[in-house]
């Protein structure tokens, strides 16, 4: 968070302006134009009651200060308040303007303050031209410069600073362009440079400067002004004047930045003057401590992305793009379409194919097999395959280096003579690099990566983790690849050496024996080794079945998931999908799998129209639902599967039919299933059907289904007599009234269901009664309720009290986000004082109750009650409702064994009554104080009772400023006088998960 002193404008004169009405309309502005969720760590209830002090307050020092800047101004436009919006934009102007340079010597000086000499400019601008065309020409397929305008403009209109529909006004903006090597990120960047520098008059003409972060990683300490000079196009002297301009400051390859974080991090401040290393600079531009009113532009690779914002992902050359290039390059038509279905038919392949010189390679070598007279469906499945074909290109000793970038010093120190590589210089691969004399780079880093792998197949080299079948293990770490995350590609292509076939392709183009170690060494490293938990996370599990298909071992892959028993599978394209299904299906001792299908990976029914379109999905249905059968084939082959959770997930209707038959037929002892918010809709009916009558399943959840013929197939299910389902959670469910009615009287049959939730559904005052008739039925055998956020009155808490009072299995009941008020919660104490009544825990989280209702819920628990877990966290309940709470805690009938008072308005003047009650209490283990500001005040009153006092409390959650000393000491000393007392800082979110929902578990 940044606190109040870097926002750029005095927030809280300009908030104390406003009205009343006024006020309360800017806060409910704040969450609409809340782009990232700036706002979901602050309750409502706290924004809400906020005066314009106390709200300035809470956005300054606890949002992001260019959120904060930005948002205002757009609520003070919406409002039509011009004059404070214009007065909040005239305080940032004067904070944004460029300070004066502080100059080094009289050469400086001169230089900073001389007048820009007449055509100068105009230089400038030819020089900048010129290396954005040799940009183009070095990433741009031949003869295709015509298409260039065409895929730079296409993400043109993304960024801010090229886009007049953007937000307008003072904001120095930094935008980052991310993508995969070679997609044309750098081209986009300096043709944003020439747009930049076209506009306005000659002589106060924008400025645009470029910094390669792979220079900057060989720069030593050097001032600003001559980092700027360095990153100017052309000579010296062709730098324009800056200082009075727009500037734009283009920070390339992000990822190429060589030093450690701590260097970034370091204060590079105001001097110009001063010498500092370039890296600190680089920290300075990008955290706004220099040159704050510049425009920053930086292009990464997605791996270097951390906390670099507002992003805007560049995907390189299109599918027709891609098409239109395979035309035009030698052999005909027929070749074209011959070498495109074949890329099209391989999702990988696909994928690489749209960095421009990728899809030149990629073309020149799925022709060279059918040239020698090979089938190159056989021999190409792999992109380590394929690249092996393009060995003899490639000058194998530049990977070694594990760099993109290679000066002279670099080759001497590998033993490269400059003409050693001329033969391949002259087919492209590697490149004279214009950033350096004299320097190399290569066409793109999939050939570089190969050969990094390939050296350990070879056995030789220097550097790296010893670069041999036995630096595998070092190679393919977790550690290794946190600090360098493109080593996963290097992971992949090791395991493509890994095979038989292309080890004889390796040893025969380089003329040498190759190790027979490396297949030992990998299944050591990612299956065997413990650490690695290949299959721990989504994440992990991605990576690890990318480089097992690589591999195209059978064998291999079937020893490597020989002892999985959880798999947790995100699919993002078809190529997850291959990879998936290539190895899944050899599982066999499977237990729990959880799937998640991102949109594109099968075709979406409800944009489907058009012969194009349908032509299109059923060429995607002809590559991807063989790999989806092989998936589905996990239900025949693991009997001891029990667990499966398909979330978030894109279907189609021929992929769930598929799934739906693999399941109906396969003889598995599932017992839990979660579908959650799966797509189309229809889907949930036919998962129904295929789970009517199954006796081991016990847990079953729905959510997220928009379709109203669902729930009559789920009535049968719990009608049916051989079902044994537990647990049932129905979440944002649409049902009719009468559907509802049907649910009901299906609860009063069904014998096995304990737990019913059904969170987020729009239940009718009529739907509501129908639902507590059935708790007051006397076969009605549910210990479990919850009925959050299902739009219930105060007049549905009379059919619940009347329920509550018969009814002496349930247990467990939240109400959370209903709006019941303190007259709901009166009906609700009037059924649970009732002697029957078994409930223990009542969760009114957000019910707009308030001190009347602590009241009643305070006289309740003095009358020896058997509720024991109460939550009202987000309700206002303030001094006077807490004062009610503490006299029942004080009384040796309370039985309350948890409390949740999370963000419920308790200040440090309360925590005095709170800290009487909690010496005289002996029943509660479990208090939750989170999101209240209780002080160094407040919190050393609790501390000295409970430091005094023989507490039964064992878990205490508060808000913990962990930057107070005083109140770290406080701590402390409690902790050391009762051991047994945990107290825990509040950082969780509640909108993910509400602090008492450990305790209501399903």
């Amino acid at each position: 968070m940044v606190p109040a002193a870097q926002l750029g404008f005095n927030l809280q004169p300009l908030l104390e302006q406003l009205s009343q009405d006024e006020l309360n309309e800017f806060k409910s502005l704040l969450r609409p134009l809340s782009l990232q969720d700036e706002l979901q760590h602050i309750p409502p209830t706290e924004v809400e009651e906020a005066d314009g002090k106390q709200l300035a307050e809470i956005l300054t020092n606890r949002c992001p200060s260019h959120w904060v800047e930005m948002v205002t101004i757009q609520a003070f436009d919406k409002m039509n308040r011009t004059d404070l919006s214009e007065k909040a934009k005239d305080e940032l102007r004067g904070i944004t303007r460029t300070p004066e340079p502080k100059c080094a010597n009289l050469e400086e000086t001169q230089q900073c303050s001389g007048e820009e000499e007449p055509g100068k400019q105009d230089e400038y601008r030819s020089i900048l031209e010129e290396e954005v065309w040799q940009s183009r020409k070095k990433n741009f397929w031949p003869e295709a410069s015509e298409n260039i305008h065409m895929v730079t403009q296409r993400y043109e209109t993304l960024v801010p600073s090229c886009n007049a529909k953007m937000l307008a006004g003072p904001f120095a903006q930094t935008v980052v362009l991310h993508g995969a090597a070679g997609v044309g990120k750098t081209t986009l960047a300096k043709k944003c440079m020439l747009d930049w520098t076209q506009a306005g008059p000659a002589r106060a003409r924008p400025a645009a400067l470029y910094l390669s972060c792979k220079a900057l990683s060989r720069r030593g300490p050097c001032t600003l002004a001559e980092l700027q000079a360095d990153s100017a196009p052309g000579p010296r002297r062709a730098l324009p004047r800056l200082l009075a301009r727009a500037l734009l400051l283009v920070v390339d390859a992000f990822e190429e930045l060589r030093v450690p974080a701590a260097a970034l991090a370091r204060d590079a401040g105001g001097d110009w003057g001063a010498r500092r290393p370039a890296p600190v600079l680089l920290g300075g531009l990008l955290k706004r401590k220099l040159l704050p009113a510049a425009t920053l532009l930086v292009t990464t690779r997605p791996e270097a992305l951390g906390e670099l914002r507002l992003v805007v992902e560049v995907e390189g050359l299109s599918e027709p793009e891609r098409r239109a290039y395979l035309r035009r390059q030698p052999g005909g038509e027929a070749q074209a379409r011959r070498a495109w279905q074949l890329m099209g038919s391989h999702a990988a392949l696909l994928r690489l194919g749209s960095a421009p010189a990728v899809c030149w390679t990629l073309g020149a070598c799925l022709r060279l097999p059918a040239d020698e007279g090979d089938d190159p469906g056989r021999t190409c499945r792999t992109a380590t395959s394929l690249l092996l074909r393009a060995l003899c290109l490639l000058a194998a000793e530049g990977a070694w280096a594990q760099t993109s970038l290679f000066e002279p010093r670099d080759l001497r120190r590998l033993g490269v003579r400059e003409a050693d590589l001329r033969p391949f210089v002259d087919r492209s691969l590697p490149q004279e690099s214009g950033e350096c004399a004299g320097c190399y780079r290569f066409l793109h880093l999939s050939p570089q990566h190969l050969l990094a792998a390939a050296l350990c197949v070879l056995g030789g080299g220097e550097g790296g983790p010893g670069w041999g079948a036995r630096g595998v293990r070092t190679l393919l770490s977790k550690e290794e690849g946190r600090r360098k995350p493109h080593l996963a590609h290097v992971g992949c292509f090791l395991f493509g050496l890994a095979d038989e076939d292309r080890v004889r392709e390796l040893g025969a183009a380089f003329g040498c024996p190759v190790s027979t170690e490396l297949k030992h060494e990998l299944l050591a490293c990612t299956v065997r080794s413990p650490e690695n938990g290949p299959f721990s996370s989504a994440t992990d599990t991605r990576e690890t079945l990318c480089r097992l298909y690589e591999s195209q071992d059978e064998p291999l892959v079937k020893e490597a998931v020989a002892q999985v028993t959880e798999v947790s599978l995100h699919l993002k394209d078809p190529t997850d999908l291959a990879h998936a299904s290539f190895c899944l299906k050899h599982c066999e001792r499977l237990q729990k799998l959880r799937l998640r299908v991102e949109k594109g990976v099968f075709l979406d029914d409800d944009t489907a129209s058009g012969s194009e379109a349908q032509a299109a999905g059923s060429q995607n249905d002809e590559h991807v639902l063989p790999f989806w059968m092989d998936l589905c084939s996990v239900f025949d082959s693991n009997k001891d599967l029990v667990f499966l959770d398909i979330s978030q997930t894109f279907l189609s209707t021929s992929s769930v039919k598929i799934l739906c038959e693999k399941l109906s037929s396969a003889t598995h002892n599932l017992q839990k299933v979660a579908l959650k918010n799966v797509s189309p809709a229809d889907a949930y009916r036919d998962f129904c059907v295929v789970f009517g009558g199954h006796e081991t399943l016990t847990h079953l959840t729905l959510q997220g289904n928009d379709q109203d013929d669902m729930l009559p197939i789920l009535c049968e299910i719990l009608r049916h007599p051989k079902c044994n389902l537990q647990c049932l959670r129905l979440v944002s469910c649409s049902a009719s009234a009468q559907q509802w009615a049907h649910l009901s009287s299906s609860l009063e049959i069904n014998q096995s269901l304990t737990c019913l939730n059904l969170t987020a559904n729009e239940l009718t005052d009529e739907s509501a009664r129908l639902l507590c008739k059935t708790l007051r039925h006397p076969k009605c055998f549910l210990q479990r309720l919850s009925l959050e956020n299902c739009h219930l009155t105060e007049a549905c808490c009379k059919e619940l009290s009347s329920a509550l009072i018969v009814n002496q299995s349930l247990t467990h009941l939240c109400l959370a986000k209903n709006a019941l008020g303190n007259g709901g919660v009166k009906l609700l104490c009037e059924g649970l004082s009732y002697p029957d009544c078994q409930l223990q825990m009542l969760v009114l989280w957000y019910c707009s109750t308030g001190s009347n209702g602590c009241h009643h819920l305070s006289t309740l628990l003095q009358q020896n009650s058997s509720l024991t877990h109460l939550d009202l966290g987000l309700n206002h309940i303030g001094m006077t409702g807490l004062k009610f709470l503490c006299e029942a805690l004080k009384k040796p009938m309370c039985n309350l064994k948890c409390l949740w008072l999370w963000g419920c308005a308790i200040t440090p003047f309360s925590c005095e009554i709170l800290a009487s009650a909690l010496g005289n209490n002996r029943s509660l283990i479990s208090l939750d104080l989170g999101q209240n500001s209780l002080g160094y005040s407040g919190v050393k009153m609790l501390c000295n009772t409970l430091k005094l006092q023989n507490s039964s409390l064992r878990t205490l959650r508060l808000r913990i400023d962990e930057s107070d000393p005083q109140i770290q000491k406080l701590l402390k000393e409690v902790q050391e006088s009762d051991p047994q007392l945990t107290i825990e800082s509040d950082k969780q979110d509640p909108n993910n998960n509400r602090p008492s929902s450990h305790d209501f578990i399903f």
